[in-house]
């Protein structure tokens, strides 16, 4: 159906799935149900004039046809459904494909990034055909024409170099590394400092306090890195330190919100009852905690934003530690 197959709706998923189409590639979007697919294939010819409809993204539910001919995959699911729809696309995928991942998370119960989740559920020959894409991407903006700029990482070199021609664009500028470790830990764990930086902003402790604890937990998430291998001048390239500038200060981040919200003093539970999208942050940070222990990686900024969301501990215990500097011994 597609050179480009797009697995799930997501916002993220349909945005990639625009700029694609604008490039004239062909892209389509596999669903989850067919009511879903009709519901926005029913929307994009309503907001689409007559001449823009035959080059238009595709909706389905059947994944023959969403897999038919595509070259390349684009996995646009949440974290934590990454294993389960791998799955049920697996006996569809072909060696020749290329797989990209573009959810920014580690899965919970492991701590695996998506690249392990994937390699881990498809077939060996294919191992090497996956990548990973990251940066400073909020979809909105990238939604209204502003400019943007990504990294996509694969252990194979070539394999990214295929995926970046395919998605650069004057307006979303991509680029490659190959330090996979290093890029999907930044696309994960900069959404646990975000929800840390969003509590800060609910509680009203200014910009300098802000500042400081961004910088403490970002050297936390580089040792952690470097126990898995990273590269560290990742962490402060454009998958690194820009995807932390935008995640961790733009009311357009879900991880953002949510960490405000609970510094203004709503449960967690009240919060992502009300909204349509997921915080991959959450999750991730039970991942994160996780890998910590297993390493034996003191990060007691990072863990203290896990006892926050998991252990009941008042949001306002960020303010009392950085009142008192941040200091490592301070971590349970």
């Amino acid at each position: 159906m597609a050179e480009v197959a797009v697995i799930g709706a997501t916002t993220w998923g349909r945005t990639l799935g625009r700029l694609l189409v604008n490039k004239g590639i062909a892209a389509g979007i596999w669903t989850r149900t067919e009511a879903r697919a009709a519901e926005l294939r029913r929307e994009q010819h309503e907001r689409l004039s007559k001449a823009e409809l035959p080059n238009c993204l595709s909706f389905t539910h059947n994944i023959d046809e969403a897999l038919d001919s595509a070259e390349f995959v684009i996995l646009a699911v949440p974290a934590q459904s990454m294993r389960q729809n791998v799955r049920k696309i697996g006996d569809h995928l072909t060696a020749s494909m290329i797989l990209v991942t573009v959810a920014k998370g580690l899965e919970a119960q492991t701590g695996k990034r998506m690249s392990e989740v994937i390699t881990e559920e498809v077939v060996p020959g294919l191992a090497r055909r996956v990548c990973v894409l990251s940066g400073p991407n909020l979809s909105t903006e990238i939604n209204q024409g502003l400019p943007a700029t990504s990294v996509v990482a694969g252990e194979d070199i070539r394999v990214a170099e295929k995926t970046q021609r395919l998605l650069d664009s004057p307006n979303f500028s991509v680029f490659t590394s190959d330090d996979i470790v290093g890029v999907e830990l930044c696309g994960a764990l900069k959404n646990v400092v975000a929800l840390g930086a969003g509590v800060l902003d609910g509680l009203r402790l200014g910009n300098n306090a802000k500042a400081a604890f961004i910088t403490i937990g970002w050297g936390e998430v580089v040792s952690l890195a470097a126990a898995l291998g990273a590269k560290a001048s990742t962490f402060y390239g454009l998958a690194g330190l820009g995807d932390l500038i935008a995640t961790g200060n733009s009311p357009l981040s879900r991880n953002h919100y949510v960490g405000c919200e609970l510094g203004k003093g709503r449960s967690l539970g009240e919060i992502t009852a009300s909204m349509s999208g997921i915080a991959e942050g959450i999750d991730t940070a039970m991942g994160v905690h996780r890998l910590a222990v297993e390493l034996g990686v003191e990060m007691p900024v990072i863990d203290l934003i896990y006892r926050v969301l998991f252990e009941s501990v008042p949001p306002v215990e960020l303010s009392v530690r950085l009142r008192s500097g941040l200091r490592p011994e301070w971590a349970p």
